[in-house]
């Protein structure tokens, strides 16, 4: 592989034939309204990669060729106006004034994947530009995203962070698309982004747009509630160097750096790259696990134990029978809680590594060849608590692109950390505190009258329970508080844990967390690879534009059974999907109608094929199309995840199993709880898992009032089919439905009768609607007031019983923020106030109310122009206050840093 990019790239560096043309030199000066210099702006050659920037004064050169007539030169700076400046002949004395930007003035690419007009955009989009990206003070860039409209942030950790938008969130991003130079960020094995790992670094981010809701006409399955687009920047257009460090406190270190340079007018390379480390948050919730997840749990603090969300190893036996006075009651082992299986090693940290190298083939057309390499060390909440360490993804991509059109290919490989068993890697924490509590060690009685001083026993919690609960039973007329406090005291007495901190504890976790074999260690294994292929072109013409495009995409899915039913060296899961898309735009009455039509038909190795339309209308009023009124329909698909089809994840309590063969028959979790088998109602079916379908409708509307005012508002309502949800039932793990005499051995050693969890369509059809709407009044570029508010409901109540619908979604939420530029924009500031209604958290790990969070995040830079360094402070949630987002995941609490900003254009 290696040896192909070198020979690819070896080829664009060859030359391909001079330049017919013959360069003349316009130059000149970039300023504001009142006449100051603009360093660093961007100064082309409209439809070509000719240009640069201007320096420190503001002033720049471009070499330009006139022999096939006048031209235009487009200038651009970030929060100012883009000019377009026609020019017939070289001018060594251009004074170019930029003014500062209104909302409407912004162009988006990804809500139609062309450039337009964010006025005559069809569907609600936000765009982040590049001052906006550096004063996100999160650590990473994806929960800094909570601040605007409409968007909802899971953070399993301080660095594992998903998004949606309109609801069904989660921490895994099943739901939403994350696309950096529309590159796939997802890690193939989890069908999942973590935060921005894969994404672009910050500083060499040019802008950040988030398309809410269907766009599956455009960017095919998946593209369910969103799209979330980083776009980088060109090292043609914006050279030099800049580093930004930051520290602070959980032992937060944080460096970005971007390098980009020209060599000559044909070739230009640049180097972005970042490190992050910090002391992470940790899970410490002690509250009882659902019944949805432990049928016969107890509740919090009961004596004869229970199921702990924030506890690993507290298994449950339900005793029968032969248990006496136990009979039909279930004992929970104590467990170990995250910090003790984790054991210390709290750190977390994020290393990304990203070289470029870009190639003119004509001024109009360029080769690029890019690499990315990211290594992180994280916590990350799915069907249990993972640990990665030294966890992370290989990524290449080589891409060719003209003004109108594009080919591009990229592959993904992940990893979790080595595959070999002596060196560190990642694990599961549920599997990790289980094999720990049920690890037989040598124990004594100590002291018990009638008993030999030192008697060897061998660790069974549940029979030294059992048998001091029925003597105590016994002795104190039936009183059961007072047989299980003392059976508790007693089995942690005489059959205590492994202790954290202690050898045997540390060696037997040693030990448990580097075994990859199923059934005995707790080792994580990724290693499946993604490869994408895509190509667009965009057609021109009086009658309508029409864009024409399509993808093929391939996974390879790799576990060493660690995850998928992959074998250890075992060939990967083969998968794909492929398809093509068309999209045809008019505009009409002076440019003031715009309509436009998209379509896209995908193909799927396990699911068929799935059409995804998509129509809409935008009308621009007023003298400057300052009011635009927006409808559209859309139908989308969403493809179960690669978890979701081919998973084989045994987590004691219950068996996690893929869904893409002959379906499953059953018995509702009911008749574990007394229900009978032989009634009709506690049957169970499930067929294999087809596409998930929502229909959905929306309008809006977007307008910049006397260039002080923003606003842009919206109301959807969806309508989803074959919803995909989680299941539990009992069954057979080969489908089959076990007899009612079978199920006395469900879950049993070596019993083929489990609980099973799956994902299953669910008959029936789930509505969802919500609005939201955004505000923003400049009264001056030093002070600019912006807010927003977002409202969601789950329209449908009546799931059917053991069935979640994972909304995850506050029904209220809103942001209220204040920013600008003062001391002739030597001073930037902003600050965000952020608000979020209760709501239920529903995961196949834990399901609970996530309480109410207030939060506060602030930043102030001041900048040395002859030092060209900027002097930052900030933080993220500064009051310290609650602020949990995935129930089941640790609060992600204050952070707060000092830093400086190098930039040298």
């Amino acid at each position: 592989m290696r040896q192909h990019y070198f020979l690819i790239i070896l080829c664009l560096l060859l030359p391909l034939g001079s330049w017919a043309q013959e360069s003349q030199a316009i130059s000149g000066t970039v300023q504001t309204e009142a006449g100051t210099p603009l360093p660093g702006a961007t100064v082309f050659i409209k439809g070509t990669y000719t240009g640069g920037s201007s320096n420190e004064e503001g002033q720049f050169q471009v070499k330009a060729d006139f022999s096939k007539g006048p031209l235009v030169l487009s200038v651009s700076f970030v929060g100012f106006e883009t000019q377009e400046l026609p020019i017939s002949a070289p001018d060594n004395a251009l004074i170019v004034t930029l003014r500062p930007s209104a909302m409407l003035d912004q162009v988006v690419v990804a809500a139609s994947r062309v450039e337009e007009s964010i006025g005559q955009v069809p569907v609600t989009v936000e765009k982040l530009n590049q001052r906006q990206v550096e004063q996100i003070t999160t650590p990473d860039l994806v929960a800094g995203l909570a601040r605007f409209k409409g968007i909802d942030i899971s953070s399993s950790s301080m660095l594992s962070t998903s998004f949606s938008t309109r609801g069904f969130n989660s921490s895994r991003s099943e739901r939403v698309i994350q696309l950096a130079d529309y590159m796939d960020t997802s890690i193939p094995s989890l069908s999942s982004n973590f935060g921005n790992l894969l994404g672009t670094p910050i500083l060499d981010i040019a802008s950040v747009e988030i398309v809410h809701g269907p766009a599956s006409a455009l960017y095919g399955a998946n593209a369910f509630n969103g799209v979330l687009l980083t776009n980088s920047k060109d090292p043609f257009k914006d050279q030099g160097l800049t580093v930004r460090l930051r520290g602070g406190n959980r032992s937060l270190l944080d460096g970005q750096l971007r390098y980009a340079q020209k060599f000559g007018e044909r070739v230009a390379f640049k180097l972005a790259g970042s490190a992050t480390m910090a002391d992470d948050f940790i899970a410490d919730n002690e509250s009882a696990t659902s019944n949805l997840i432990e049928p016969n749990n107890n509740a919090m603090g009961s004596n004869l134990g229970y199921d702990a969300v924030s506890r690993y190893g507290d298994i449950g036996n339900t005793f029968g029978a032969s248990g006496g006075a136990l009979n039909g009651k279930t004992v929970f082992l104590p467990g170990y809680t995250e910090a003790a299986l984790i054991a210390g090693d709290d750190k977390t940290h994020s290393y990304k590594v990203a070289p470029s190298l870009s190639v003119l083939l004509t001024n109009s057309i360029k080769a690029t060849a890019d690499y990315k390499y990211t290594n992180a060390t994280t916590t990350y909440q799915s069907a249990s608590r993972y640990r990665f360490v030294n966890s992370g993804a290989h990524q290449g991509r080589i891409q060719v692109e003209g003004r109108n059109w594009f080919v591009r290919g990229f592959t993904t490989r992940d990893y979790s950390g080595q595959r070999d068993p002596s060196s560190d890697g990642s694990y599961n924490l549920g599997f990790l505190g289980a094999f720990l509590q049920t690890r037989l060690v040598p124990n004594t009685y100590a002291g018990q009258p009638g008993q030999p001083a030192q008697l060897p026993f061998a660790n069974n919690y549940f029979q030294v329970y059992a048998r001091n609960y029925n003597q105590e039973f016994a002795r104190n007329g039936s009183n059961a508080d007072a047989a299980a406090l003392f059976a508790r005291t007693e089995a942690n007495r005489l059959s205590p844990q492994l202790k954290p901190g202690e050898a045997d504890f540390n060696d037997a976790r040693n030990a448990i967390t580097h075994n990859p074999t199923p059934g005995q260690g707790a080792r994580v294994i990724l290693r499946s690879i993604m490869n994408d292929g895509s190509a667009q072109y965009n057609f021109k013409s009086d009658i309508a534009d029409l864009t024409v495009g399509g993808a093929y995409r391939q996974y390879l899915l790799g576990s060493d059974g660690s995850v998928f039913e992959d074998t250890k060296d075992g060939d990967r899961i083969p998968n794909y999907e492929y398809g093509a898309y068309a999209q045809a735009s008019k505009t009409l009455l002076d440019d003031r109608l715009k309509l436009a039509a998209a379509g896209r038909v995908d193909r799927f190795k396990n699911f068929g094929t799935a059409f995804s339309p998509r129509a809409s209308v935008v009308y621009s009023l007023g003298a400057d199309k300052q009011h635009n009124f927006r409808a559209s329909y859309s139908r989308a698909f969403r493809a179960p995840t690669q978890n979701d089809q081919y998973i084989k994840l045994d987590v004691g309590r219950a068996i996690l199993l893929g869904n893409v063969r002959n379906g499953f028959d059953g018995y509702s979790v009911n008749v574990l709880r007394g229900a009978s088998p032989a009634d009709a109602a506690n049957l169970y079916r499930a067929d294999k898992l087809t596409l998930e379908e929502v229909n959905s409708y929306e309008i809006g509307y977007r307008a910049q009032l006397a260039k002080k005012l923003y606003v842009d508002v919206d109301y959807f309502r969806n309508s989803y089919n074959n919803f995909i949800a989680t299941q539990n039932f009992v069954g057979n793990v080969d489908g089959t439905r076990p007899t009612p005499a079978q199920l006395a051995t469900t879950n049993a050693p070596g019993s083929a009768v489990r609980v099973i969890q799956v994902a299953a369509n669910v008959d029936q059809e789930v509505e969802s609607q919500g609005a939201a709407i955004t505000l923003s009044y400049s009264f001056s570029p030093a002070l600019i007031l912006n807010g927003n508010y977002s409202y969601n409901e789950l329209s449908t109540n009546d799931f059917k019983a053991g069935t979640q619908s994972f909304f995850n979604t506050p029904t209220h939420k809103f942001n209220v923020g204040l920013d600008g530029l003062l001391l002739e924009r030597k001073l930037s500031y902003n600050l965000n106030y952020r608000w979020v209604d209760a709501f239920l958290y529903e995961s196949t790990f834990a399901t609970g109310t996530v309480p109410v969070a207030h939060t506060i995040d602030a930043q102030v830079g001041y900048t040395l122009p002859s030092l060209h360094t900027t002097l930052q402070v900030g933080g993220t949630n500064l009051l310290d206050a609650q602020n949990l987002q995935v129930y089941g995941a640790p609060s992600i609490g204050r952070i707060a840093y000092f830093g400086l900003l190098f930039d040298i254009k």
